[in-house]
């Protein structure tokens, strides 16, 4: 997988909550199943980002909404989206079997997305011991009720054109950030701190992003807000290098600190 490098600022998101469960809607006769091996293929099911494609519970499948998604790292965590809420779970591995635990999640109202496939969603991936089958880039993960999560590796997000919205540090889904190029090495910077819009001009030279003086609103919010917009401008304020993992952009200053950012569709 081609990686990214380069240099960059950044902004935060997610305040969790306790995860729900639920049902769906449309019949189908049978969800079929992966060719691939249970735990066979060589492609690993950790360290990548897994578009969600659907979701079969109780004989019927739900057609997810775009952007829900789940990643599982090594290092024994997961997180993702259900298309509308993001969630944050312990993860462990264990052969062909996978275990989401402890999920947590945003709870956000999103009127054009059915909370019911979310909440399908959400009991599949938490059932318990999920068996996983790799088929090339698509991965299935079944509960031993036989419910069925299909998902497919997404490729690296470009760092150009694709709004980041950031989940370490927290602004309850609120902060972003958009990166357009203008002309030559020269882009323009514009979203939200999680408060106050912002917007800045930038120079790419030499693998490294030089962020001009920021225009930003002048609005008040509540004080856990405005603490991070603060720490966010200091963050900005040095040189930072970026590293983008297919969905996952990662920022780390000179001190080591890192702010985390995902592709948003």
């Amino acid at each position: 997988m081609y990686r990214q490098k380069r240099t960059i600022m950044t902004v935060a998101v997610a305040a969790l909550v306790p995860l729900a469960a639920a049902c769906g809607t449309e019949r189908t006769d049978g969800d079929g199943g992966g060719s691939g091996s249970a735990g066979g293929d060589a492609r690993p099911v950790t360290g990548v980002h897994w578009s969600v494609d659907s979701v079969t519970a109780d004989g019927e499948k739900h057609t997810v909404p775009d952007g829900a998604h789940l990643t599982i790292t090594a290092d024994g965590t997961a997180e993702g989206s259900y298309g509308c809420n993001d969630f944050h779970a312990k993860a462990s591995v264990d052969g062909d079997r996978v275990r989401l635990s402890d999920a947590r999640s945003t709870e956000i109202a999103c009127v054009d997305r059915p909370v019911d496939v979310e909440k399908s969603l959400a009991r599949a991936l938490t059932a318990g011991p999920l068996t996983t089958e790799v088929d090339g880039d698509r991965l299935t993960l079944t509960t031993a009720d036989g419910d069925t999560v299909r998902l497919s590796e997404q490729q690296d997000a470009a760092l150009y054109g694709t709004q980041w919205k950031v989940t370490d540090p927290g602004t309850d889904g609120r902060a972003h950030l958009t990166f357009d190029r203008s002309a030559g090495d020269t882009l323009t910077v514009a979203g939200s701190l999680g408060c106050n819009r912002v917007q800045a001009r930038a120079t790419v030279r030499d693998g490294h992003i030089t962020v001009g003086a920021p225009t930003t609103t002048r609005m008040m919010c509540e004080d856990s807000l405005m603490d991070t917009e603060k720490r966010l401008t200091r963050f900005l304020d040095q040189r930072i290098d970026y590293r983008i993992d297919q969905q996952t952009l990662t920022l780390t200053s000179a001190n080591g600190t890192t702010v985390r950012a995902v592709a948003d569709r």
